[in-house]
């Protein structure tokens, strides 16, 4: 019987809450497995990990050492994968040297096919370049809103509180920002950071534990709001 490894990955709390979780992108790859006859080994989980630096992802990093000659590595997505299209190729190129298959389910990509080698990498820049875009929307508009006191609709980032719609600095959570700031450009890591905060009960904005995740991606929205 042919053999496959799962790997799933959230980046916050958030995203294991409202968007695809770990369960259900298990779920997924337990589905897909019994359709097309391979017995599931293990599935490799990366909770509460960004997904922009492969290295960082330890179980990722375990999944590909472990893969044996023919297995098949499933994902849910490209982007539970990797962010960047070069990670996504190497990852790619490091399964196929191990005779294997890759499997993306959301895309339907199966590169044992020359047809789905060439839309993985097509897909692989694709999927990176509407994150770029959408990053740059988003930050661009929150910006804006900082800037012109125009109303905000979506979640209030850590900082800011809506008072009628609008963003408007909040000094204790503030002090919290440039607390982290000032630990990061110490040498501090983001781990400890987060255990810093969580071991003094300083919540995030919704009331939950701090992920190192969590402070990069506050960090560098900060940055970009400050320089404006």
């Amino acid at each position: 019987m042919k053999t496959a490894i799962g790997y799933i990955r959230v980046s916050t709390e958030k995203q294991a809450n409202e968007g695809v979780s770990l369960e259900a992108q298990e779920a997924r790859i337990n589905a897909w497995c019994v359709a097309n006859g391979y017995e599931l080994v293990q599935v490799y989980v990366d909770a509460g990990i960004s997904g922009k630096k492969m290295e960082n992802r330890p179980e990722l990093l375990k999944a590909l050492s472990n893969m044996k000659k023919g297995m098949a590595l499933v994902s849910y997505s490209l982007s539970r994968l990797a962010r960047s299209t070069k990670d996504l190729i190497g990852i790619s190129e490091l399964v196929a040297k191990k005779k294997g298959d890759l499997v993306s389910l959301s895309e339907q990509i199966d590169t044992t096919t020359a047809a789905g080698k060439m839309m993985f990498q097509m897909l692989a820049v694709l999927s990176e370049f509407e994150r770029n875009l959408t990053a740059e929307r988003t930050s661009g508009a929150l910006q804006h809103k900082k800037a012109t006191g125009q109303k905000y609709t979506n979640q209030t980032p850590y900082g800011f509180e809506a008072v009628e719609g609008r963003l408007v600095e909040v000094a204790q959570e503030a002090e919290v920002v440039a607390e982290m700031q000032a630990a990061r450009a110490g040498g501090t890591t983001l781990q400890s950071i987060a255990d810093g905060l969580n071991g003094r009960g300083i919540p995030t904005k919704t009331g939950k534990q701090w992920a190192p995740a969590t402070i990069h991606l506050l960090l560098k929205r900060t940055a970009l709001v400050s320089a404006h």
